[in-house]
């Protein structure tokens, strides 16, 4: 991975570098039947267009703190920062529910897959994860 993209998921932190991994191409897939493909890989340059503004956004509020501008309209950045990111992940998570966890459901998988998702959606909400039913 570039340095540029380390210094990016470094000052975007937790959803955003999940997200940006998600994305990678070098991320292991080697568990995975050699045809699968995920989901989002129908949105991936969407994806991709969005996170590039996201990190645009990233760098604007960084020159915003550097030339110590006024609190409020920086916090008006990080909200709209929020959201963009926010955006990203639900249209990851539509695409994983719509297809991944539909295809599991279709060869009677669906429970490990529910459960991951219910976990994502939990720690995005800042909840505990639940510990794994007996």
């Amino acid at each position: 991975m570039a340095p540029q993209d380390e210094a990016t998921k470094a000052r975007l932190g937790g959803a955003a570098v999940a997200m940006m991994d998600a994305l990678d191409p070098a991320t292991e897939t080697a568990d995975l039947d050699p045809t699968f493909r995920h989901s989002y890989s129908r949105d991936q340059a969407i994806l991709i267009r969005r996170l590039r503004r996201i990190e645009g956004q990233v760098r604007g509020i960084e020159r915003m703190i550097e030339r110590r501008e006024y609190c409020v309209d920086i916090l008006q950045q990080t909200a709209a920062l929020r959201a963009a990111v926010d955006s990203v992940a639900l249209l990851i998570l539509e695409d994983h529910v719509q297809g991944c966890v539909r295809s599991a459901a279709e060869k009677g998988e669906a429970d490990r897959y529910i459960e991951e998702v219910l976990d994502v959606v939990r720690r995005t909400l800042g909840k505990p994860v639940r510990t794994p039913r007996a």
